[in-house]
């Protein structure tokens, strides 16, 4: 055998075992190999790829743009579509996105797989989303399912953004572009953010009639989608229909109910969650504490609480804390409540100071009230509720010179209550 055929076929054979590495997520043994190759065999354009993504997966910006740099040198095509989107991706993942914007300005011949890279790097940064948004509208190339996945995927975590990757969805479709599973499961964490019932049934029809349903994942997305928009029915349905219920469907149900007042059914559904042996985890308690606070059940809070660390290891944050805080405040358990506040061991959020302030409206306790109320106005400062809760609390005590007071901050910061409102949607 020549010595060519037998480079090739050793190089064929390491190359094998790189992908295998880097698919396995065995990254630094990846790098280790890709090291070795380069210094015993002439590289060929597949293996670069490989080691980039490893170089990104585990941070390695150095060995990143020496390969750049090395591609360079050796002539090796930078433009090979493959090679592209590797150092688009470990440049936005390593250095920083404008370093990958770089790269990708620089390529001259750009396939509609660059610009999904150059996308996709824009569009799961919530400070740059809008630039991916812009790098859309001037495409000089046809987009595809990834990049419309991409859009609506980053749109459907931001706020306000729902209505927006509706939109994109919409342009999908007029497109002729069918929807595949990762749409559907970007879509549903929009149809969660927005409550509106019926885009639910209808992605929840499409995927249907597309055979997508099956996913586990889609099924948990339906399960907290339906309970969001109050139809629990739905929901539950969907939920028995899973032949294994992992903990994130179990919590989508828990909170469903939680979420709508259903305390004492959400309680029960946690109950079959432990009877069916799943753990709970951080999401599940946090709708069973949020059950207990709709439902006015301080000690059953208390023991779901401590339950929490004591027998399944789950460490509470600030949202466990704020919920606990919130059923003692309800219960008028208010210095209990504010026990629990010194005692937090994480970051004391305005959620939790809010709710003592609101349990202190209820009850008339001022002394606490002013507390939370200067916490807050730390925290919160252009937050003008606060102002106008203490101001209420004084003058509801008779207090009408401190009341008056914290009216004149208001004034003196500007602040103004902002009208009601809300969204009306025809769910016809």
């Amino acid at each position: 055998m020549s010595s060519y055929s037998s480079n090739y076929l050793r190089l064929l054979s390491l190359t094998k075992l790189l992908t295998s590495h880097v698919n396995n997520a065995r990254h630094e043994e990846a790098l280790s190999l890709f090291h070795h190759i380069h210094s015993t065999l002439s590289l060929d354009p597949f293996v670069f790829p490989l080691a980039l993504k490893s170089c990104a997966a585990i941070r390695r910006p150095h060995l990143g743009t020496s390969i750049h740099s090395h591609l360079i040198k050796t002539s090796h095509s930078t433009n090979n579509p493959f090679i592209a989107c590797a150092l688009i991706d470990m440049y936005g993942k390593c250095v920083s996105i404008s370093s990958a914007r770089k790269v990708f300005d620089e390529m001259p011949d750009r396939n509609v797989v660059m610009w999904n890279a150059m996308i996709s790097l824009y569009a799961h940064c919530r400070d740059y989303l809008s630039k991916g948004l812009e790098l859309f509208e001037v495409m000089d190339v046809l987009p595809n399912h990834s990049t419309f996945n991409s859009i609506i995927a980053g749109l459907s975590e931001v706020e306000d953004g729902s209505y927006k990757a509706i939109e994109f969805y919409r342009r999908m479709r007029r497109l002729g572009l069918k929807p595949n599973l990762i749409t559907v499961l970007a879509l549903m964490n929009a149809c969660v953010g927005m409550g509106v019932l019926n885009m639910v049934k209808e992605v929840h029809g499409f995927s249907i009639r597309n055979d997508i349903d099956w996913h586990p994942h889609f099924r948990s997305g339906l399960v907290e989608a339906y309970g969001r928009c109050g139809c629990l029915e739905n929901a539950c349905v969907v939920f028995r229909s899973l032949q294994e219920r992992d903990v994130v469907a179990w919590s989508s149900l828990i909170s469903a109910y939680a979420f709508h007042g259903e305390a004492r059914i959400a309680l029960k559904i946690f109950e079959e969650m432990e009877m069916a042996k799943v753990k709970p985890d951080e999401i599940a308690f946090l709708g069973v504490l949020k059950a207990c606070s709709h439902a006015g059940l301080p000690d059953e809070a208390r023991m779901y609480f401590a339950r929490m660390h004591d027998e399944y290891g789950v460490e509470p944050r600030s949202d466990h804390y704020s919920c606990l805080v919130d059923v003692l405040g309800r219960s008028g358990r208010l210095h209990e409540a504010y026990e629990v506040i010194r005692g937090m061991p994480v970051k004391v959020t305005a959620k939790a100071w809010g709710a003592l302030l609101a349990g202190c409206r209820t009850y008339g306790e001022v002394e606490l009230a002013e507390i939370a109320g200067r916490a807050l106005f730390e925290l919160e400062p252009d937050n003008a509720a606060n102002y106008v809760i203490l101001s209420r609390i004084y003058g509801n005590v008779g207090r009408h010179d401190e009341a008056q007071r914290i009216r004149t901050i208001m004034e003196e910061r500007g602040l103004k209550v902002a009208p009601g409102s809300s969204w009306v949607f025809n769910q016809d």
